[in-house]
């Protein structure tokens, strides 16, 4: 039977029932904090593209980790600014590299805090590459098989730091489980791996790039990255993955690959992340500056949309203000995220 017996409209009259009956719900524990260190004191870097987001010293950056804390945030992922750069990245491994420090300084003080670092090496290399190179035939490329150790050397000196878990972003074919492998020799078994699994080689990044400082000097990553045509092949991607033992994974960018989002989900009983990458923040916030959009409910908004599609994590720049928002009742128990009494804006 379909109307008048049906009239879905009943259950939309009142915002205290759509909150009642709604099927999606984004909660402070689904989100994680991106953050930038760099070296210095009393260090705070604006990042030109990214407004509001910073690079951090150390002792900055533990000071932002306690706020993230206190309101609510569960996780941060990190990501290291080195003082210096070589061709194998070799203070990424460093026991007093930018990121170890940096995690013995958070955990000393945010017992509570999730910390997940980024294990690459295009933050740490002065060609900006995420593996080591080789000559083949004239042409520089990314030397898959020798990268897998130095990735696996890094992961281990994160976790020995103090990392919770470690998070592979270089796209090498093999890495999950050279660093499971490592991992547990070094008695870290307990430590997990959540892998950006399907990585894709996105002009969202844009932004990011001068945030971590990590541009290729040359040609660019579309040959460990992959392609924005190809579902089927993130599917194997993400099995590869959790064949050779990752614990968790990741979909990177988020927005514009929700389709893979929702796949993995279906496919994968284990939990689904997805990264909402500095393009994705740096439109909306552009928007909204420009008075185009509402921050709030267009933010909320995108966020329930990763969440509908399945995901469980949700790496988001945005993570800080929706706790802000959530504190100073600017969205309430509004299921569309608009703050309380604003109506939604129509077409």
């Amino acid at each position: 039977m379909g109307f008048p017996t049906h009239r879905l409209r009943r259950l939309r009259r009142t915002e205290a029932l759509r909150w009642m009956v709604q099927e999606t719900c984004v909660r402070l524990e689904n989100l994680v904090m991106p953050l930038f260190v760099r070296p210095g004191e009393n260090l705070s870097r604006p990042i030109a593209p990214m407004p509001g987001q910073m690079q951090f010293s150390i002792d900055l950056l533990v000071e932002q980790c306690q706020e993230l804390e206190a309101l609510g945030i569960p996780g941060i992922l990190l990501f290291g600014i080195p003082e210096e750069k070589d061709s194998t990245g070799a203070s990424a491994s460093d026991k007093n590299g930018i990121v170890q420090r940096a995690v013995r300084a958070i955990k000393d003080k945010c017992q509570r805090l999730l910390v997940i670092t980024d294990v690459c090496l295009c933050e740490y290399t002065d060609h900006g590459h995420c593996g080591l190179l080789r000559e083949v035939r004239g042409q520089m490329e990314v030397d898959n098989d020798r990268t897998l150790k130095r990735l696996a050397e890094i992961a281990v000196s994160h976790a020995d730091a103090g990392a919770d878990l470690v998070a592979p972003s270089d796209m090498m074919d093999g890495r999950v489980a050279a660093i499971r492998n490592a991992l547990d020799k070094h008695d870290f078994e307990y430590v997990p791996i959540m892998s950006y699994a399907a990585k894709f080689a996105s002009s969202f990044y844009g932004p990011f790039r001068e945030a971590a400082e990590s541009p290729p000097a040359f040609g660019d990553r579309k040959s460990y990255q992959q392609s924005c045509r190809n579902a089927d092949e993130a599917m194997r991607e993400i099995a590869l993955d959790v064949e050779e033992g990752a614990d968790i994974v990741m979909i990177k960018p988020a927005l514009a690959y929700l389709d893979i989002v929702y796949r993995a989900s279906q496919r994968f009983d284990l939990p689904i992340a997805c990264y909402s990458v500095s393009g994705e923040y740096a439109m909306l916030k552009a928007a909204a500056q420009n008075g185009w959009l509402n921050e709030p409910g267009t933010v909320m908004e995108a966020l329930i949309g990763m969440k509908r599609a399945g995901a469980r994590i949700i790496i988001t720049y945005f993570a800080k203000d929706v706790a802000e928002w959530i504190r100073a009742e600017r969205i309430g128990v509004a299921p569309d995220g608009l703050p309380p009494g604003k109506a939604p804006e129509t077409e």
